[in-house]
C-alpha cells in the first residue's frame, strides 16, 4: 500500500484502500472505499488518539476536545461512512447494506493510510461499538479505549425505541424521528448544545445512508452480548453522564466484571458527555491515556 504523508492540521480524503487485514464475513471491502478525516499532529513520537462519532453525528462531535487533546498527542478524527465529510465518498456501495465490520474496516485503512500502527481510540454513543470491533479485528492496534455514552447493552425502553425507529421509519420524514429521539436520548435543558449538534449533523446525511444504519440495529443486540462476554484484555475508561438514563446501569454492571476498565460518572451530564461537560470529559480522558502511552 502506498503511504502518503501528512502534515498538521491538514485535511485530507484517504487514497484508495487495499489489502485489509481481515474482510468482514460474508462481505469483500471495496478497494475504493474513502473516509474524509483530519490529523493534528504534535509530534512524530506522540501517541495517536483517533476519535470516532456516533450514528448521525461527524467530527465536528469533537470540537471542544480537539485543542486540550492536541497538546498531548497526535489527534485523528473521521467522518464515518455516510457522515459529514464522507457523505459523497461511497457510491462502490450504493445499493447493498453495511456491517459493522464494514464500518471498522474503514477506519483501520485511514490508519493503515497514515502509517499508523497503534492508537488510543475515543468513541461516543454508537462510536464505542464500533471501537470494540476495531479491538477485535486488530487488537494489538488499540492501545487503550476511552468509552463515552458506551452503549453495552439495549434495555426494554431503548429496544422500544429501535423497533419505533424500524416500524416509522418507512412512513414519517426521518428529521422528525431523529429529533424524537434524541430528544428521549438527551432530554434535559442542559443536553440542548448535544442535541442540536446531532440534528444539525444529521440533516447532511442522506436519507438512503440513514437506512443502512438503521439495518445495522438489527444486529446490535447478539453483537452487545458478544462484546460484553468478550471482556477484551484492553485497559478501558467509560466515561459516562450521570443522567444517560438509557445505558448507565448497564455499563456499570459491565464495569463490575472487568478488572481492566473503570467507570467515571461525570456530574450534570447526558448521554454526549463529551459536549456536555468538556472540562470533565477531557481532563479524565486524557489522564487516562497519559498513565498508558
Amino acid at each position: 500500500m502506498n503511504r502518503n504523508k501528512h502534515h498538521p492540521d491538514s485535511a485530507h480524503y484517504a487514497a484508495e484502500v487495499a489489502g485489509h487485514r481481515m474482510e468482514p464475513s460474508g462481505n469483500t471491502p471495496a478497494p475504493d472505499a474513502r473516509l474524509f478525516y483530519k490529523t493534528y499532529l504534535k509530534s512524530p513520537d506522540a501517541p495517536w488518539v483517533t476519535f470516532i462519532h456516533g450514528v448521525g453525528g461527524s467530527s465536528i462531535i469533537w470540537f471542544k476536545q480537539i485543542r486540550d487533546f492536541s497538546t498531548h498527542f497526535n489527534v485523528l478524527v473521521v467522518d464515518l461512512r455516510g457522515h459529514g465529510r464522507s457523505r459523497d465518498l461511497f457510491s462502490a456501495y450504493m445499493g447493498r447494506e453495511y456491517t459493522f465490520e464494514d464500518v471498522s474496516l474503514d477506519v483501520l485503512a485511514v490508519l493503515d493510510h497514515l502509517d499508523i500502527r497503534k492508537s488510543h481510540f475515543v468513541g461516543v454513543s454508537l462510536g464505542t461499538i464500533l471501537i470494540r470491533v476495531i479491538a477485535e479485528i486488530d487488537p494489538q492496534r488499540v492501545e487503550s479505549m476511552v468509552l463515552a455514552g458506551a452503549i453495552t447493552r439495549l434495555n426494554i425502553r431503548s429496544r422500544f425505541l429501535v423497533w419505533v425507529a424500524k416500524v416509522f421509519k418507512p412512513v414519517i420524514p426521518f428529521m422528525w424521528l431523529y429529533r424524537l429521539l434524541a430528544r428521549i436520548l438527551m432530554p434535559n435543558k442542559r443536553h440542548k448544545e448535544s442535541r442540536y449538534l446531532f440534528i444539525k449533523e444529521a440533516q447532511k446525511i442522506y436519507r438512503r445512508e440513514i437506512n443502512r444504519w438503521f439495518k445495522l440495529l438489527k444486529d446490535v443486540n447478539p453483537l452487545l452480548q458478544y462484546q460484553v462476554e468478550q471482556n477484551p484484555r484492553i485497559p478501558t475508561l467509560y466515561l459516562m453522564g450521570d443522567e444517560d438514563h438509557l445505558f448507565l446501569h448497564p455499563v456499570k454492571e459491565l464495569v463490575a466484571r472487568n478488572e481492566l476498565a473503570t467507570l467515571i460518572t461525570i456530574e450534570n451530564s447526558g448521554h454526549v458527555c463529551n459536549v456536555d461537560q468538556p472540562m470533565a470529559f477531557n481532563h479524565h480522558a486524557i489522564g487516562f491515556i497519559n498513565g498508558r502511552s
